[in-house]
């Protein structure tokens, strides 16, 4: 082979040669070599090498001009940069090929338009830096890509162009910023066989969370047709997460999120020689169905875990990816069309915990608007709303942004890099948590909500907001300054306790995040948190609606169940998919899942809720938990309930998932809930099923010998076993003073439980603040020799620090 070739084939190239073919290339032929038997799709095609950008730069004696121009910028200047990239790009655009390599891509094209059987086959035209997609640094989305390229003349108009990218605006700032240098940086060009998404689907997938790190997810996103609007930010994509240990066992089916986007528009072939791509609707059916099926999704995160390991085994080192791929609508057959090193989260130190908190919690009056949140950290200053970088639609343009004010805007572009690494925080109308914002945003570690919807409209310049991501997916603004703190921990200094220290957990889309956290994992997850933030409706309204005659109330449950079977199959799902990626995040620590325990008031809030529940006059000791399992009115409800816990443990394979039945009454009670259970397919001690019972009921303590016959393990319940022994409404104002979990009768209560237990061989822990709030009652739960202890997130560090003091005698 000639040592400097023009053009070399796709499956001719590894990533020996990232010199001459750049990263993208690189990894794409690696790729077809070496994964093509694993059975993943590569399309083929060629690559215009570096030696054939260097001829060209050559030929067209571009280099001494282009060396003077970047000597004289002033990177600090934005203008100054914007007139040098545009100098630059003119100069290479206006050059001319030397008639060899002319010659040599018209005939490598001609080729491979014979091997698809037609003259002008439609290719992807991408650039290939040498710098580019290294672990440790990306260069996303700063070189051009043409799509649906077709004929000779307009496949060398393209490559023109992806040469003249090298020199983008952002390009240049980039390799500025990160210490490359501008000479020692070459482009080559990939020419690829499309895959035809125009007519399917396409997207990205990271073999790893990209918001909190966690290792064990496979993170898929995806849209109809090419994929170019996701990562510009005009659709918000489909969004699927996959738990990876599972994936090996082909009888399971480990998808543990399906999130609805919005996908009103996608992007097709053009129908003029002038128009390679073009956006079109898509029809309203379509967008609101999963643009992939289940078995897809399985497909997909099976490859990008093969890919995982198999540059990880490549480098010797832990190696996430970040992978394009593509649904082909003709042939159905799914396609990795880019792979490389995810490059944020793989660099993070792994030993510490970075946690930003707000100094205060927000007023409802204070919260303005929600959006999707990228990242974890809070940001605040004033609003400096851009629509263009030059001003040119009669707004400010980018040389009025000040370091430090938040930039809110309807989508960024990679032009606008230099923008927004000085903005404290990013709020954008458009886009998804793979659009081109939120690839930045994070990367640069500035908080940014995107996929607003109205943000550029509704807030105004010098407005002072705070932009919070550290509250889980949905990022919020709001009104004003508002203080945080930041809070370092190393979890090397963390100490190991005696009683196993286990956390509280409502939100699942925090659950990857606290995951991180040393505990001996989940001792309350509550299914009223993924009900009335997930599921939005009641059960029993999801059941019946049609039979009320409420057409407002039946269209909003439609809205609710797009994508799903029907109203049950969206239940069933969307409760899995809440308790599945917490039991997937801990996993395989035990996570104990409590029933639903709403009250008849708080289920009447929810949609539907006012046909199905009665009005009670105290329903703090109402109709709630265990009562509502097996009545006639409720049971058909329960069994919703029952099968998603069924669906997690059995088909997503997580069976550290234990049970709890609360406020259960008598034991007979507890006996009439279990056979309900095993009615609906869930009978203690089959497949290892754990039951729970939750004490927070007098009757569970002074009976607890007799309900210790039929479960594994007791929670206290601290909060309603104080008021319900000490007669109290813990709500009322009047009598707040009285209420005290150290009171001596709800200790009393505690001891007798635990002495109970202990003497039948069952578990006991206690899921409450006390223990974290008061040291005398964690010093008190303590000796009387509690199994665990849970608490919330923000309070296990300082928990785990008093636990071993007390068992260390260090107080």
């Amino acid at each position: 082979m000639n040592q400097n070739p023009f053009i070399v084939d796709l499956n001719e190239v590894d990533l020996s040669m990232l010199d001459t073919v750049g990263g993208k290339n690189a990894s794409l032929g690696e790729m077809i070599q070496n994964l093509s038997n694993r059975g993943i799709s590569v399309p083929g095609g060629f690559v215009i090498t570096v030696h054939a950008f260097n001829s060209y730069i050559e030929h067209n004696d571009l280099r001494g001009r282009i060396d003077k121009v970047l000597d004289n910028l002033d990177h600090s200047d934005i203008v100054s940069l914007r007139r040098a990239g545009s100098n630059i790009r003119r100069m290479v655009a206006d050059g001319v090929f030397s008639p060899e390599l002319q010659q040599e891509i018209r005939e490598k094209y001609i080729a491979l338009s014979e091997k698809y059987g037609n003259e002008g086959t439609d290719v992807a035209v991408r650039s290939s830096a040498t710098a580019e997609d290294l672990p440790d640094a990306s260069f996303a989305g700063q070189q051009e890509t043409f799509l649906n390229v077709r004929g000779t003349q307009s496949l060398l108009v393209s490559v023109k162009s992806c040469f003249a990218s090298l020199y983008n605006d952002r390009a240049i700032s980039y390799r500025q910023e990160r210490g490359f240098d501008h000479s020692a940086v070459r482009l080559s060009v990939g020419v690829q066989k499309m895959v035809r998404s125009d007519l399917g689907a396409s997207g990205v997938a990271f073999s790893i969370d990209t918001e909190s790190g966690f290792r064990d997810a496979v993170i898929i996103n995806g849209a109809y047709g090419l994929g170019e609007l996701i990562v510009q930010g005009e659709i918000s994509p489909d969004e699927f997460i996959v738990y990876k240990p599972k994936l090996k066992d082909k009888n399971l089916n480990p998808i543990i999120e399906k999130k609805m986007g919005q996908k009103h528009h996608k992007m097709v072939y053009g129908t003029t020689l002038t128009e390679l791509v073009k956006r079109v609707p898509v029809d309203k059916k379509l967008s609101e169905s999963f643009c992939i099926t289940e078995d897809q999704i399985l497909q997909l995160a099976r490859w990008v875990v093969e890919i995982e390991d198999y540059y990880t085994q490549k480098r010797g080192v832990w190696t996430p990816m970040d992978v394009e791929w593509a649904l082909d609508g003709l042939n159905h057959q799914l396609y990795i069309v880019q792979a490389r090193p995810e490059t944020i989260h793989s660099q993070i130190e792994t030993g510490r915990v970075l946690e930003y908190q707000l100094d205060e919690t927000p007023g409802d009056d204070k919260l303005l608007m929600e959006g999707i949140a990228v990242g974890d950290r809070i940001g605040a200053g004033k609003v400096h709303k851009l629509f263009t970088l030059d001003g040119r639609d009669g707004s400010e343009d980018e040389e009025s942004f000040k370091e430090g004010e938040v930039l809110v805007t309807e989508m960024t572009d990679p032009d606008w890099e230099p923008i927004m690494k000085k903005a404290s925080a990013i709020i954008t109308d458009k886009g998804g948590r793979t659009c081109h914002a939120a690839i930045v945003a994070r990367e640069m570690g500035i908080p940014a909500i995107v996929g607003t919807g109205n943000a550029s409209k509704k807030f105004e310049n010098g407005q002072e907001l705070t932009v919070s991501c550290a509250e889980g997916e949905v990022g919020k603004v709001y009104k004003g300054k508002i203080s945080f703190s930041k809070t370092e921990t190393m979890l090397d200094d963390l100490p190991v306790t005696k009683t196993p220290i286990m956390m509280n957990v409502a939100s699942p889309d925090l659950a990857f995040k606290f995951s991180r956290i040393p505990s001996a994992g989940v001792g309350l997850a509550r299914e009223e948190f993924i009900i009335n933030n997930y599921i939005k409706a009641h059960p029993l309204a999801l059941l019946n609606h049609k039979t009320l005659g409420d057409e407002k109330l039946s269209k909003k449950i439609a809205t609710l169940a797009h994508g799903f079977e029907d109203e049950r199959d969206f239940f069933i799902k969307k409760l899995s998919y809440g308790i599945g990626r917490i039991a997937a995040a801990f996993y395989p620590k035990d996570v104990i899942v409590r029933f639903s325990d709403f009250k008849s008031n708080e289920y009447m809030n929810l949609l539907g809720g006012s046909y199905f529940e009665p009005n009670e006059e105290n329903p703090m000791i109402g109709w709630r938990g265990a009562s509502r399992y097996y009545s006639k009115e409720y049971k058909e409800a329960f069994g919703m309930e029952c099968a998603a816990i069924k669906k997690v443990r059995q088909e997503m394979g997580l069976e550290n998932v234990i049970v709890m039945i609360p406020f259960c009454r008598t034991p007979e009670e507890m006996q009439r809930v279990l056979a309900t259970m095993a009615e609906f397919g869930l009978t203690r001690g089959e497949n290892g099923l754990k039951v729970f019972l939750m004490a927070e009921l007098p009757s569970n303590i002074l009976l607890a010998d007799e309900f210790a016959d039929h479960i594994d393990g007791f929670s206290i319940g601290s909060n309603d076993l104080t008021q319900l022994t000490l007669g109290l409404d813990r709500d009322s104002s009047l009598v707040a003073h009285l209420y005290d979990e150290r009171n001596r009768a709800v200790k009393t209560m505690i001891s007798m439980l635990i002495k109970t237990a202990k003497a039948k061989g069952v578990k006991v822990g206690i899921c409450g603040q006390g223990p974290s709030d008061f040291p005398d009652f964690a010093e008190f739960l303590v000796n009387e020799g509690i199994d665990t202890i849970s608490v919330t997130p923000d309070s296990i560090l300082k928990t785990l620090k008093a636990i071993h003091k007390l068992e260390n005698g260090l107080q």
